[in-house]
């Protein structure tokens, strides 16, 4: 694996917790974050975002397919890798997992080689995708010189068009950076680099802004943004 990864485990048991983590670690790829409850995990996930989550399903307050539903809920981890990890292992309880959007079921007791196997398949795959997403397969170039026409366009009726106020969108400093990277023709791949952070992160932060100015495209999301003066 050529680059490091976040991992989120979420578990009641202190002893799981330990052994878990332990054992991942030894991979210099892996870092994991650890939380013992399905409210502290929400907690941690508003202050950075894995990429991948590991859960219990047998927790107080709220259980592992409450904790799963309130992810895909969310925008930001609709696609985030989860695997259950629980003592819940009949065959009634894996096809509820499924079901309710996780990505792999593990019966505890476990082998360890068999989660990290199911980590890194999930990992790689999730690369993968990220890669195809940024490098072209989709026609991202062609999308990328749209945004950069949509651009040249307007400026050239600067002298016609009269530009609207701008509306009053609270955007984070992160957001108007991705934003302004975005306006540029920029794709996820090289904000990441430019911004120095995950691909996932970015992904999030473009997720946020179609949702606050309603737009569903990176090409609306700049026309939207160059019309009411929220990137230059």
């Amino acid at each position: 694996m050529d680059k490091r990864y976040n991992i989120l485990l979420v578990d009641d048991e202190p002893g799981v917790r330990e052994a878990v983590q332990a054992y991942l670690e030894d991979d210099e790829a892996l870092t994991v974050t650890t939380a013992e409850n399905a409210t502290k995990a929400w907690d941690v996930l508003q202050t950075f975002t894995p990429d991948l989550v590991i859960s219990d399903i047998m927790m107080p307050q709220v259980d592992g397919y409450q904790f799963l539903e309130q992810l895909r809920e969310d925008p930001r981890f609709k696609t985030l890798p989860v695997i259950f990890l629980t003592a819940r292992g009949m065959t009634g309880d894996r096809i509820q997992g499924y079901q309710a959007g996780c990505d792999a079921y593990l019966p505890k007791p476990f082998e360890p080689e068999e989660l990290e196997a199911i980590v890194k398949n999930l990992l790689t795959r999730e690369a993968a995708i990220a890669e195809q997403q940024d490098g072209g397969g989709s026609n991202l170039e062609g999308i990328a010189q749209d945004l950069r026409e949509i651009k040249q366009f307007l400026g050239q009726q600067n002298q016609l068009v009269t530009t609207p106020p701008p509306l009053k969108i609270d955007l984070t400093p992160r957001e108007q950076s991705v934003l302004d990277l975005v306006a540029q023709g920029l794709m996820n791949k090289e904000i990441a680099k430019e911004l120095e952070t995950s691909v996932r992160n970015v992904e999030k932060y473009v997720s946020r802004l179609f949702s606050k100015t309603g737009t569903n495209s990176r090409t609306e999301l700049v026309r939207y943004a160059l019309k009411h003066g929220l990137t230059q």
